[in-house]
């Protein structure tokens, strides 16, 4: 099965209806990805079609959880998730956030190629970043700490927003260890990846 066909059936699988035109920008990001990953050992993933699930697959996975349009990816590292996100709903706004320079390259090269309008890119530490506005959504998949992720980003989170965390196994630890805050717990099922994911939602009982 060709790349083109991989993607199309797994958004299928996943209940996404996207254009031919957004599937093309969704194979062309991870095209750059891996050419950029020869140098810059961006991702761990190093074969194009491991990357369509476990990148692509994975991320868009959330796309049904996610509340309102104003989406902060917390260490978006090569643009995961939220590039793709911007990728495939051009009507929400995302800042794609890292402290990580050659990354931050990465993204930004990639929204000029891939003609992105709705992304921008952040080079800081979370803890210095002051954004003029509040985010209806907090998106982070490189956070090992469920606590930590909370409390340095709840302040950033707009009135009725949400924090989401992606995980691999079901994180009851880390779970147990937050407190303050409304957990939600969804068990994603990912085209062609047999490993487990977890979706962490968090809801501030009262947003600062």
């Amino acid at each position: 099965m060709n790349l083109a066909s991989n993607l199309s059936q797994g958004l299928r699988a996943l209940q996404l209806n996207l254009s031919a035109a957004t599937q093309t920008q969704l194979l062309d990001y991870i095209q750059l990805l891996d050419k950029w990953n020869q140098v810059y050992n961006l991702t761990g993933v190093r074969q194009l079609s491991d990357m369509i699930p476990k990148h692509i697959f994975d991320c868009l996975a959330i796309l049904p959880y996610v509340c309102g349009k104003e989406i902060l990816d917390v260490g978006t590292g090569a643009g995961l998730p939220g590039l793709l996100l911007a990728i495939a709903r051009p009507d929400w706004h995302c800042v794609l956030l890292d402290s990580s320079a050659k990354k931050i390259r990465f993204v930004k090269q990639a929204i000029l190629e891939l003609k992105i309008n709705n992304a921008e890119v952040v080079c800081t530490r979370l803890e210095k970043f002051q954004p003029s506005y509040k985010f209806s959504c907090i998106i982070s998949r490189a956070y090992s700490n469920l606590q930590q992720f909370y409390t340095q980003s709840v302040h950033l989170c707009a009135s009725k927003g949400c924090l989401l965390a992606m995980k691999g196994v079901y994180p009851d630890t880390e779970i147990a260890q937050v407190s303050g805050v409304k957990i939600e717990t969804i068990a994603l099922k990912i085209p062609q990846l047999a490993a487990q994911r977890h979706l962490i939602i968090m809801r501030p009982q009262s947003v600062r």
